[in-house]
């Protein structure tokens, strides 16, 4: 891995992300910590892999890493909407997160585009 596939800025926004992830655990009530928590944490860490796998490999197969990727990140929408439903986390950051997935879901829309061209 190159210092150039951390300066790639969907990679900064989905490490800032998983940041703020590591950073709400502890204002998170125990009884969802370890369970519906430790998922957005391993799935944010999951997002960070997969950037990072499809940065460093040929055009050609970036697509089915990309796509799982997208995967994931949808799954982490759901489960921070369920966090959020289910009162873990408050209202200020559900919308924190939310828009930080979205924006990361912007910049992995454009990129998949992109290798499909």
């Amino acid at each position: 891995m190159s210092s150039d596939n951390l300066d790639i800025p969907i990679f900064k926004k989905a490490y800032s992300l998983y940041k703020d992830v590591h950073l709400y655990r502890s204002l998170v009530p125990k009884q969802d910590r370890y369970t519906l928590w430790q998922r957005c944490d391993n799935t944010s860490l999951d997002i960070i892999e997969g950037i990072l796998l499809a940065s460093g490999i040929p055009k050609d197969k970036k697509s089915a890493v990309l796509e799982e990727v997208s995967r994931k990140l949808n799954l982490l929408r759901i489960l921070l909407r369920l966090a959020y439903d289910v009162k873990s986390i408050d209202n200020k950051k559900y919308i924190h997160l939310q828009s930080t997935v979205d924006e990361i879901g912007r910049m992995l829309g454009g990129w998949i585009k992109s290798t499909k061209d």
